[in-house]
C-alpha cells in the first residue's frame, strides 16, 4: 500500500541570478512499513525534503501525498493536526525540554494536543526504550544516547503513520548510534510505520529496505536493498 507520493517537488530560495534550488524536480512513492534511508553531501537538500513530508515547510512547485492527500491542500490548522499525530519526528539534537522529566517529555505531544496522555502506553514505550529506572530524570541528568532514546519515545507516543528522523546519530558514538537504528527497526516492523532517516553514516542506510541519494536538490538513485 503507497503511504507517501512524492510529485515534481521544487523548493527555491531567492530569486534571479541569486536564486538557489533546494529541491529540483523530485519524485517518488514510499510505501507502508517501507525503511527508507536517504543519503547526500550537506546542503543536498535531504533536510529540505524531510521537512516537506513533515508539513512544516512549502514547496515551491510540486506535490507531496500523504495517504492519497495532497498535504498542502491543507490549512494551517489541519497541517499542524498532521504533524501532531500522524508524524513522528527525530532529530539529530534530540530537543528534549529542560525542565520536563523523561515521562514528561514522551508525553509533551499528547498534552499539547490538549489530550490525556495514556499512561499505560507511555510504560510500554519506557519498557521498550530500556527508559523505565529514568522516567523522572531531567535530560541533563541523561547522556546522549539516552535523550535520544526519549526522543524517540516522544515520536511514538501518538502511534503515528510515518518516523521521520534526521541525521539521529549524528551525535551519537557508534554503540549508541547502533542501538538507536536498532530501536527505529523494531517500531517500525512491530507497528509497520513507515521509517524514513537521513543520515551520513552508510552502516545505517545499509540496513534500510532502500536508499535514495540526492544531490543538488535532485534525486540521483534509489535503489532498493531488501524486500
Amino acid at each position: 500500500m503507497e503511504i507517501l507520493e512524492v510529485k515534481n517537488l521544487c523548493k527555491s530560495y531567492g530569486s534571479g541570478e541569486s536564486e538557489v534550488k533546494a529541491l529540483d524536480d523530485v519524485s517518488f512513492t514510499v510505501q507502508k512499513g517501507e525503511f527508507v534511508a536517504i543519503i547526500g553531501p550537506s546542503g543536498s537538500g535531504k533536510s529540505t525534503l524531510l521537512h516537506m513530508i513533515g508539513g512544516m515547510d512549502e514547496p515551491t512547485s510540486g506535490y507531496v501525498y500523504v495517504d492519497g492527500m495532497n498535504l498542502f491542500d491543507r490549512s494551517e490548522e489541519e497541517l499542524a493536526v498532521y504533524r501532531r499525530r500522524q508524524v513522528g519526528f527525530v532529530y539529530q539534537f534530540f530537543n528534549l525540554i529542560p525542565v520536563l522529566n523523561v515521562r514528561e517529555n514522551i508525553a509533551l505531544p499528547i498534552l499539547m494536543d490538549g489530550r490525556e496522555p495514556d499512561e499505560r502506553l507511555i510504560d510500554e514505550i519506557l519498557k521498550n526504550l530500556g527508559m523505565k529506572d529514568r522516567e523522572f530524570n531531567f535530560p541533563s541528568q541523561l547522556s546522549g544516547g539516552q535523550q535520544q532514546r526519549v526522543s524517540i519515545g516522544r515520536a511514538l507516543i501518538n502511534s503515528p503513520m510515518m518516523v521521520l528522523a534526521d541525521e539521529p546519530t549524528g551525535n551519537l558514538d557508534s554503540k549508541n548510534s547502533q542501538e538507536i537504528v536498532e530501536l527505529l527497526k523494531r517500531s517500525n516492523k512491530r507497528y509497520n510505520q513507515t521509517l524514513i532517516v537521513i543520515t551520513h553514516d552508510e552502516n545505517i542506510a545499509l540496513q534500510a529496505d532502500r536508499i535514495m541519494s540526492i544531490d543538488d536538490g535532485r534525486l540521483t538513485s534509489d535503489e532498493v536493498v531488501r524486500r
